[in-house]
């Protein structure tokens, strides 16, 4: 693991913590609030942000270093990215936010969107890591 698979897990990482937050934080901020008794409170969310954080960095050197292993050069960077994002998004996402609905008393409707928002942030991630190129030598490479 060189330089630039530390640069790509980091700004993959931070990333992914940028989505989380437009995601959760503001997009599905109302779903959250209408189900308030269901999660923590904030002053009990905010103690637990070095488990976010760490839950975030795992996210994003990972996704580094599995993109990493199979990225092709010579074929197409945008379509690599988004196949690579769904298919983190159906190893992730989909079925972490059908868990919840399984342990958790909530609305199909809330899960739906957790689960599309999440998609659409992974594909995000996917695509970002496919510009990124963690195994290419320098910017100039991309075709």
């Amino acid at each position: 693991m060189d330089k630039r698979f530390w640069i790509c897990g980091t700004v993959v990482s931070f990333t992914a913590l940028l989505l989380s937050f437009l995601i959760h934080g503001v997009l599905l901020a109302p779903d959250y609030a209408a189900l308030a008794h269901e999660y923590r409170d904030a002053r009990d969310g905010a103690r637990q942000l070095p488990w976010v954080l760490l839950a975030h960095a795992l996210l994003g050197f990972a996704m580094t270093w599995i993109f990493s292993q199979g990225f092709t050069h010579g074929r197409h960077t945008l379509r690599q990215g988004l196949r690579f994002g769904l298919a983190m998004a159906l190893v992730s996402a989909i079925p972490g936010c059908l868990l919840a609905y399984a342990a958790q008393p909530l609305p199909a409707g809330f899960i739906m969107r957790q689960a599309a928002l999440g998609t659409v942030g992974m594909l995000l991630l996917g695509v970002l890591l496919a510009w990124l190129q963690p195994r290419r030598h320098a910017l100039r490479d991309l075709r």
